[in-house]
């Protein structure tokens, strides 16, 4: 089975208060083989980047409105006149609220959307293929 990577560059911005913010590059990837989740890569002045790995689902739906809790919550606003989405994430090392640009954002997930259309992620997990062989035994 052929499996698709969809990646994008793009530059985040750490909300470190109202007033003041800065640049962390970021990954967006996406990989057919792991259908439901996206996954982040944050690459900031440390000897490893930061990975996170969440549900494509909830990046879609925070693209257009609140959603998510515990973790990671994503969400839609304004920023300077620009439309944003903020991801806050929480872990036992820390908390971050990312401000990433909507646009950018939408624009990776219509890919990701393109390469496995919503319902049809369980079809790329192989698991019909590994019954009939199971089964066939």
């Amino acid at each position: 089975m052929h499996h698709t990577v969809v990646e994008r560059e793009l530059e985040l911005r750490l909300i470190l208060s109202p007033e003041r913010s800065v640049p962390v590059p970021a990954r967006l990837g996406y990989h057919s083989d792991d259908p439901y989740a996206v996954h982040v890569t944050f690459h900031i002045n440390s000897e490893q980047p930061v990975h996170w790995t969440f549900s494509r689902d909830l990046l879609v739906e925070g693209v257009f409105r609140p959603c998510g809790h515990g973790d990671v919550r994503v969400w839609p606003t304004k920023s300077e006149g620009r439309s944003v989405v903020l991801m806050a994430l929480s872990s036992p090392d820390g908390d971050a609220l990312l401000e990433a640009p909507a646009a950018q954002v939408s624009a990776w997930l219509e890919r990701t959307l393109r390469a496995v259309p919503p319902g049809t992620e369980g079809g790329q997990l192989g698991i019909d293929d590994a019954l009939d062989q199971l089964l066939a035994r």
